[in-house]
C-alpha cells in the first residue's frame, strides 16, 4: 500500500454498506453534551497528530473520534462501514489528503463539505524524498498558503498527490494548522467560537515555542545529514537546516533499490554519519545493515504517525530533538 496509490475498490463497497447501515442506525451514536447542555460537535481525526491537535483546539467542547488505532501505520487504515457512517454524520473530519487513500475517498463521497484537509492551509514540500528547504522564519511559512488553499482538496479523485504529507513534523506549519482548525471549529460551533479560537491561539503559541526550542537546539551541529528509514522528515530537515537522506521514499513500505542503497551508503560515508535513524512502526532491518556497512549505530526517530508510548506530540518532538542533538553532535 502506498501513500500515493489510486482509489481502493473496496471503498465503493464501504460506501454502499455505509448507506445501508445509516438507514438502519438511529442517527448513529448521537452528539455528546457540552458544559452548557448544548450538543458537542463530533470531529473525526484521521491519525494521531491530527487527533492531538483537534483535542487541544476543541478542548471539552468537541467530541473527537480517532480513526486510526495506536500502533497502526496510518496508510494501512481500512475503514469499516460504521466509520464511513460516522464521517457522514460528523460535523468535521480532520485529515491530510495523500496519507490514507481510503479516507480520502470516503470524505470525497460522504463528507466532502465537512472535511478539513490540513495540507491545504500550509506551503508543502515536494515528494522527492530528499527535500531541503530554505524558507526563512516561521512566520513566513504561511506566505504562500493562500494560493495553495484547496489544491489538495480539489485534486481529481484517485489522482496521486505530488507533495510530502508529513507536515506535522514542522511545528511552525502545525501552528498555522492549529489556527485554521480553530476557525473551522468556530464556524461549525458558533456558540463556542471564541473558545475554539482562543484554544487554537494557545496551541499555536506552544508550537511556536517548540519551533524556537528546536531551532536553538539544532542551530549548531557538527553533522547535518539525516539518514532515515523512510523520507518522513523532509519538513523537519528543511526547517532546521538539515539534509534528509531517506533509505526508502515517502512510502515506508517501498523497498529501496540496490542503486538507492549504494547512493545512501556513499552519502553516509562522505558525511561521516554516526547514526542511522529507524522508526518504531517500520522494520529496522535495512537500516541496521546499512549502519554496519558505514560503521554507524542506529537510533529511533519518531515520525509521530501513531501515539507515542508515553507523553504526547510535544514530548515526542522534544525527545526527537534530544536524539538529534546527540546523533548530530550539536552544541
Amino acid at each position: 500500500m502506498s501513500y500515493f496509490s489510486g482509489p481502493w475498490g473496496r471503498t465503493a463497497g464501504l460506501t454502499a454498506g455505509a448507506a445501508l447501515l445509516a438507514a438502519t442506525a438511529a442517527c448513529g451514536a448521537g452528539q455528546a453534551q457540552g458544559a452548557g447542555g448544548d450538543a458537542k460537535p463530533q470531529v473525526m481525526a484521521a491519525f494521531y497528530p491530527l487527533q492531538w491537535l483537534t483535542e487541544r483546539v476543541g478542548g471539552g467542547d468537541v467530541s473527537v473520534v480517532p480513526l486510526t488505532k495506536p500502533g497502526v501505520e496510518p496508510h494501512d487504515l481500512e475503514l469499516t462501514p460504521r466509520q464511513v457512517v460516522g464521517l457522514a454524520e460528523a460535523d468535521l473530519t480532520v485529515y491530510i489528503k495523500g496519507v490514507q487513500p481510503a479516507l480520502d475517498e470516503a470524505v470525497e463521497h460522504n463528507a466532502k463539505d465537512k472535511g478539513f484537509d490540513a495540507a491545504t492551509v500550509v506551503p508543502k514540500l515536494p515528494a522527492t524524498g530528499d527535500a531541503h528547504e530554505h524558507e526563512g522564519e516561521a512566520g513566513q511559512a504561511g506566505h504562500s498558503a493562500e494560493h495553495e488553499e484547496g489544491e489538495a482538496a480539489h485534486a481529481h479523485e484517485g489522482e496521486a498527490v505530488s507533495y510530502d504529507p508529513h507536515l506535522w513534523l514542522d511545528p511552525s506549519r502545525f501552528a498555522i494548522v492549529a489556527n485554521k482548525l480553530g476557525d473551522r471549529l468556530a464556524a461549525a460551533d458558533p456558540a463556542r467560537a471564541k473558545a475554539h479560537k482562543d484554544r487554537a491561539a494557545a496551541v499555536a503559541a506552544e508550537l511556536t515555542a517548540l519551533d524556537a526550542e528546536m531551532k536553538r537546539g539544532l542551530g549548531s551541529c557538527a553533522g547535518h545529514a539525516l539518514v532515515t528509514s523512510h523520507a518522513a522528515f523532509g519538513y523537519l530537515a528543511g526547517r532546521y537546516g538539515l539534509e534528509q537522506v531517506g533509505i526508502s521514499g515517502i512510502d515506508p513500505e517501498a523497498e529501496p533499490s540496490l542503486a538507492r542503497l549504494a547512493e545512501v551508503e556513499k552519502v553516509a560515508k562522505r558525511e561521516k554519519v554516526t547514526t542511522i535513524f529507524t522508526e518504531a512502526l517500520v522494520s529496522p532491518k535495512v537500516a541496521e545493515v546499512l549502519a554496519k556497512q558505514v560503521g554507524a549505530k542506529t537510533a529511533v526517530l519518531d515520525p509521530l504517525e501513531s501515539k507515542p508510548a508515553s507523553g504526547d506530540y510535544l514530548t515526542a518532538m522534544r525527545a526527537n530533538l534530544a536524539t538529534l542533538r546527540t546523533a548530530l553532535n550539536c552544541t
